[in-house]
């Protein structure tokens, strides 16, 4: 067993069996540049050169009726976010057109709360139908919605229909109880029964171990999801994970590497996080470590990083923009 055997497998779409996923794990602390080497020929074999930019807006926040322990936008925490209804499809319009002139392709509109109501799937299907006429590619992440809700928006011009699952089901009783996990992989399977393009990942650093990450990815690969949104813990004040200390920049990039090869043919999309874990300085590791998305701007109640910046990190890592 070896780096170079995995590595083949995963070029050809194959997946690593028990034993060498445990290969890779056990290699990262001492190896991890040889590691992040592997993933990213992988990444370039599969997907090219390319990196997809996408950028969100925080449409409607805080008061949710969920207790994700990770998230500021519970209703149920301490935590000191902004709390606003629906904004007007003209806000969301003007946002989209601020990430578009950053470089992002991709333009998600995020709502806080599980269930969507009329006068909000109103104001969804008019925020999509003008950030597709702006050029933009429009995704939307409302919670879950039914399949009629799928249909009507996909009608008006919906592309993504993003829903993480966060983590494994084995370790999700521990970060949420409002809801069952079972919900959640419900919501993805009918956003891809309705012919729309799923991003669906998770969140690290919340306390999981390395079964419930393979895990995690072993669902996604078994459901077929597309795009994978892979978020690292911000500890927020006010929230039950207020205390918990980021990830170190290595335990992150092992993480994704290891996605890389259980998901050789998919997205991996660094998002939430990034600036906590790699700082200003390392994060043009990601895009050689098996990542082929970032996203740019601001995250739902966090600053983002510089999107000048990750163009330039992108074009010295020797890639390209997906717009160009």
């Amino acid at each position: 067993m070896s780096l170079d055997s995995i590595t083949r497998k995963a070029l050809d779409g194959v997946l690593p069996s028990d034993a060498e996923i445990m290969f890779l794990i056990e290699q990262a602390p001492e190896r991890l540049p040889e590691l992040l080497g592997h993933a990213h020929r992988v990444r370039t074999a599969h997907l090219g050169r390319k990196v997809g930019l996408c950028a969100i807006v925080n449409a409607k926040s805080g008061t949710c009726s969920e207790d994700c322990a990770f998230c500021a936008q519970s209703g149920h925490h301490a935590a000191d976010s902004p709390e606003y209804p629906l904004l007007s499809p003209d806000e969301i319009a003007e946002a989209a057109a601020r990430a578009k002139a950053a470089g992002a392709t991709r333009f998600g509109i995020v709502a806080s709360g599980k269930l969507v109501g009329g006068r909000d799937l109103d104001g969804f299907e008019a925020a999509i139908r003008r950030v597709a006429a702006l050029g933009m590619i429009p995704d939307l992440s409302p919670g879950i919605l039914e399949r009629g809700q799928l249909t009507r928006l996909k009608q008006a011009g919906l592309r993504g229909y993003h829903h993480n699952l966060e983590t494994s089901a084995t370790h999700f009783p521990r970060m949420c109880s409002t809801h069952r996990y079972e919900e959640d992989v419900d919501a993805v399977r009918a956003g891809l029964d309705a012919g729309l393009y799923v991003c669906s990942g998770g969140i690290f650093g919340i306390g999981e171990t390395w079964d419930d990450r393979v895990e995690l990815a072993l669902l996604l690969r078994e459901l077929g999801v597309p795009s994978v949104p892979m978020n690292f813990l911000t500890p927020i004040p006010g929230t039950p994970l207020e205390g918990r200390a980021p990830l170190s920049p290595e335990e992150a990039l092992a993480i994704v590497a290891l996605y890389r090869f259980l998901l050789p043919d998919r997205q991996l999309r660094i998002c939430g996080g990034r600036p906590t874990v790699f700082g200003t300085n390392r994060q043009r590791e990601l895009l050689t470590a098996g990542a082929s998305g970032l996203m740019v701007g601001d995250y739902l109640t966090t600053r983002g990083g510089d999107a000048a910046s990750d163009l330039k990190d992108i074009r010295r890592a020797g890639l390209v923009p997906a717009r160009e």
